[in-house]
């Protein structure tokens, strides 16, 4: 009898984080708007090479990339823009946006306004996607670990 109560106390022990102690922040799924599952809706914009990258040289490719990377600030600034990156490689594949808006309608506009979207050097596909709200957290962390500003 000893033995079976000194193993079920062990896996009592050994069980505990998943079943006693809770790890949920009530305050921290508020601020950051997360459901029961700690997820939430963005929209995502996959950033393609428009149909017009060779009708411009280096030099205005340059500017054009100059005042992208102004939009993105202004939207980053703005909290519209969560995340924000380039891939690696020269495919026709360049990059993604998270955005903590409600409506791909609401993107529609704001990548509208990018200086790239409008030369034609990208071309943006939007959609709705449900992926954790720890994603909110970027921003505050990046900051923080950022050395160089863009």
């Amino acid at each position: 009898m000893k033995k079976h109560l000194s193993i079920f106390a062990l896996l009592m022990v050994l069980f505990s984080p998943v079943f006693g102690q809770e790890k949920f922040d009530e305050a921290l799924a508020k601020k950051y708007e997360a459901d029961d599952y700690g997820m939430r809706k963005y929209v995502m914009a996959f950033l393609k090479r428009g149909p017009k990258v060779e009708q411009y040289s280096d030099e205005e490719r340059a500017k054009i990339q100059e005042g992208h990377m102004a939009h993105i600030g202004k939207m980053a600034e703005d909290k519209t823009l969560v995340l924000a990156g380039p891939f690696f490689g020269k495919g026709d594949l360049r990059g993604i946006f998270i955005f903590d808006l409600e409506t791909i309608e609401e993107a529609e506009k704001l990548t509208a306004e990018d200086p790239a979207i409008k030369a034609g050097v990208l071309q943006m596909e939007l959609l709705e996607w449900y992926g954790s709200a720890a994603v909110m957290a970027i921003p505050e962390i990046h900051e923080k670990i950022q050395k160089i500003d863009y």
